[in-house]
């Protein structure tokens, strides 16, 4: 009896007790046992997956080729090859447990995504999207449907319907969030083709789920047609259940919540068990668990119970679970399996003319909408973005043995270059024409007065609103020179899918906000139209810009440049804390300003938030401000000045100018250029002209200071007292002066220049909002600056020289 026990027990390789080890020292290979293994797998593709992405960077390409070419390289057709390292790390027996994961990783990601998306955009998207969705889909599934002759084999226990279905869906889908990303890297989001593009490929991702379950539902019974019927019924019924059962109960939850509060663990808790719940009925139904998860995120309305969901899960999700299914993916692909010329041949042909399908069905369609055929040419193009429903297709295909190595590693590798060929066919093909704008008034200096004033306000976040809405209102609209403000609110590019659906037009306002990204959208663009119905004789139109941050600027500069602005109005990087400190909220902010001051098309300020107090209410009439000027000399300290001298035509508004003047024993730099004193010349025809206008108006004052080096600038402006609201000082770029010589060697934030610094650091006694500006001097601004100064009193009309 004991030798038979100790057979047996010898029969069982891995005993379910073989989860974790006793460790090294007492002899034992951890990667014998199951978690130690899996450990090491997640590990392995994680980083390999983030080696690609850092390699793949530069080509622009979406984080989905990284990681399934991750999963390509742990797999058979590279690494695998070495039978130590398959048997090693890779062994048969942990399959299992890592596809497990990968399928929960995947069951949550979809219910994410069936979270984020909304139906009533779909259900907006207008007639074009959608025919241009269906146009983008027929012919790569005929495609699909005429190859799957030649690529079927007879000997397959499944029918060419369901083969037919399969390769079709998996040729014709489009995935949502990658085409997202790369138009984002493109700089399209924003553009026509862009959200058509979008649109079209939601909708297209819609049908593509239909067309997904009916595949399933078909490949998984082969006994019976009434099988079939049966897993159409029941999804039908579990669809039902989803929308007239769970969605009340869960808008019951988000009603017993009170509006602000978080929502109790144990919602969170329930919704997150109605995942797993959802993918078991519909697997227990014939239909993918991953199907389920889909429907009940879906059924989710969008708001604050959507928000913290996609908050607690995406990046656990998307970040360490999602890269595991991809890999799967990957290691299931044998590229060595795809034999001889002829399956290499067919290869390349299906990937042309899937491509040229849906090119041609988009052209076609777009031609009746009538678009241009280029624009049609990379709608098509953009809309062969494969993804995630793509692989999801492929591996339940294979599981199903719809269909074999060889196909499936086809079929793989078609995603692959199909997806990596867009980005750099588009860029080629489709450059949205960056004509060189000439317009003159690329200052508030050369803006007339009586002409309108167009401001670009870049914001963060909602925390910066206040400040500058008070900053425009001071900024005094009239009838004679309204102001036009672009607002764009500036959103990093994260691999998040979620921060791409806020530039969906089509979303109205009043719907509640899809993620946090959305909601501080949402909050900024209310604040903006209230000012506008609120003030007089201005005008807002609110614009996204997502991107990375060190791009960000060139969205900014496009922009300005198309809209024709004069000013630039960007937030400082760092915000004042409670006790009157200075912070960096984010060193990215730093760079885009720096990039900005460096590239802009117009003048720019550099707003140093620390409130507006006397400006707390929006009401144009009840506004008073204390606004000084220093002025020191050069373009920027004029820019300075004139942006001051339209304020102080302000009822409410006292403006203070202290210019600095050398002592006379001060000796001139040696550095002293003609065009230094050209410019000395121009501040003193500027100072006179400004002077004589406003010699009558009691609220502007005008003091000379003098000084004699750098020690004495701070100190006068130390002493300046701090009734004031606002500071407004010229960045004095490329400004040499005796006045402020020393003051940049130890200056924390050089781009703000030496006063501008000065004001700004913690430890400046009065801490007042600053606005730092650094005029546009372009080849020809010089010159025009040259004949006569401008000023909104006397304007001389310019004529651009060029």
């Amino acid at each position: 009896m004991a030798e038979e026990n100790s057979t047996d027990t010898s029969i069982i390789c891995y005993a379910p007790s073989m989860i974790t080890t006793n460790g090294v020292w007492q002899g034992d290979n951890p990667l014998d046992f199951s978690l130690p293994l899996f450990v090491l797998q997640l590990t392995l593709v994680v980083v390999v997956t983030r080696f690609f992405v850092f390699v793949l960077k530069p080509f622009r390409q979406p984080r989905v080729i990284s990681e399934i070419l991750g999963g390509i390289v742990l797999g058979p057709s590279v690494l695998g090859r070495y039978e130590k390292f398959a048997n090693t790390v890779f062994p048969q027996r942990s399959v299992m447990v890592l596809e497990t994961m990968a399928n929960v990783g995947l069951l949550y990601f979809l219910f994410l995504v069936g979270v984020e998306m909304d139906i009533m955009v779909v259900r907006k998207t207008g007639k074009r999207a959608i025919t241009i969705a269906i146009g983008g889909m027929v012919l790569p599934f005929l495609i699909g449907a005429a190859f799957s002759f030649s690529m079927h084999r007879s000997d397959d226990h499944l029918g060419q319907g369901t083969y037919i279905l399969f390769l079709g869906v998996a040729l014709s889908v489009t995935a949502f969030p990658v085409l997202a990303r790369i138009l984002a890297e493109l700089k399209l989001i924003n553009t026509e083709i862009g959200r058509i593009s979008m649109s079209a490929a939601l909708v297209n991702d819609m049908f593509a789920w239909i067309l997904l379950a009916l595949a399933i539902a078909l490949a998984e019974s082969e006994k019976t047609s009434f099988a079939s019927l049966w897993v159409m019924i029941s999804s039908a019924a579990f669809i039902a259940v989803c929308v007239f059962l769970v969605r009340p109960g869960i808008s019951w939850i988000i009603r017993k919540t009170p509006e602000g509060e978080n929502f109790s663990e144990f919602y969170i808790c329930l919704i997150l068990t109605g995942v797993m719940i959802s993918g078991f009925i519909t697997d227990s139904i014939g239909t993918h668990s991953v199907f389920g998860a889909f429907v009940f995120g879906l059924v989710i309305p969008n708001g604050p119970l959507g928000l913290t969901l996609i908050e607690k899960l995406e990046d656990f999700v998307s970040g360490l679970l999602l890269p595991l299914f991809f890999a799967i993916s990957g290691l299931k692909t044998n590229v060595a399996a795809i034999e001889g010329p002829a399956t290499w041949l067919t290869l390349m042909l299906v990937i042309f003319l899937a491509c040229a399908g849906k090119v041609i069905g988009t052209v076609i369609v777009a031609f009746f909408h009538g678009m241009p055929v280029r624009e049609g040419i990379t709608i098509g193009l953009l809309l062969n973005t494969k993804g995630l429903v793509e692989m999801i297709v492929l591996n339940v295909g294979k599981d199903q043995k719809v269909l074999d190595d060889e196909t499936f590693a086809t079929m793989v590798l078609i995603a692959l270059v199909m997806t990596g060929v867009i980005t750099p066919i588009v860029t080629v093909l489709y450059k949205p024409v960056r004509r060189s704008v000439s317009y003159k008034r690329r200052t508030i200096q050369q803006t007339k007065p009586d002409s309108e004033l167009r401001v670009l306000v870049c914001v963060h976040t909602p925390r910066n609103v206040p400040t500058i809405i008070n900053l425009l209102e001071a900024s005094h609209p009239t009838k004679r020179s309204p102001i036009c403000i672009y607002v764009l609110h500036l959103v990093e590019l994260t691999g998040r899918a979620s921060a791409m659906l806020i530039v969906h037009s089509t979303r109205k306002s009043g719907r509640p906000a899809l993620n946090r990204t959305q909601a501080q959208s949402d909050h900024i663009i209310n604040a903006f139209e209230n000012y506008e119905q609120h003030a007089a004789f201005v005008a807002v139109q609110p614009l996204t810009a997502i991107s990375p941050y060190s791009t960000m600027h060139e969205d900014v500069c496009s922009l300005a440049e198309d809209k024709r602005v004069s000013f630039i109005i960007i937030p400082f990087h760092k915000q004042q804390t409670v006790d009157g400190g200075m912070e960096a909220t984010n060193p990215a902010y730093r760079l885009v300003n720096q990039n900005l001051l460096g590239n802009s098309p117009c003048s720019v300020g550099i707003l140093v938030d620390r409130g507006l107090n006397g400006a707390t209410r929006l009401t144009s009439n009840t506004i008073s401000l204390q606004v000084a000027v220093l002025f020191f000399g050069g373009p920027d300290d004029r820019e300075a000045l004139a942006y001051a001298w339209r304020m102080a035509e302000h009822p409410g508004i006292s403006l203070s100018v202290l210019r600095f003047i050398p002592d006379e024993d001060v000796a001139e730099p040696a550095s002293m250029t003609v065009d230094m004193k050209k410019q000395r010349q121009l501040d003193d025809e500027y100072i006179n002209t400004f002077r004589a206008a406003n010699a009558e108006h009691e609220s502007v004052l005008y003091v000379d200071k003098v000084v004699s080096n750098g020690e004495e600038t701070v100190a006068a402006v130390r002493s300046m007292d701090s009734s004031h609201d606002l500071f407004i000082v010229g960045r004095g770029e490329g400004m040499v002066s005796p006045l402020t010589a020393g003051l940049t060697d130890w200056s924390e934030c050089p781009e703000l220049g030496a006063i501008g610094d000065l004001l700004a650091s913690s430890d400046f006694a009065a801490t007042v909002s600053v606005l730092v500006v650094q005029q546009y001097v372009g080849s020809w601004s010089q010159e025009d600056d040259m004949d006569l100064p401008d000023s909104p009193v006397h304007s001389h009309g310019l004529e651009n020289p060029r």
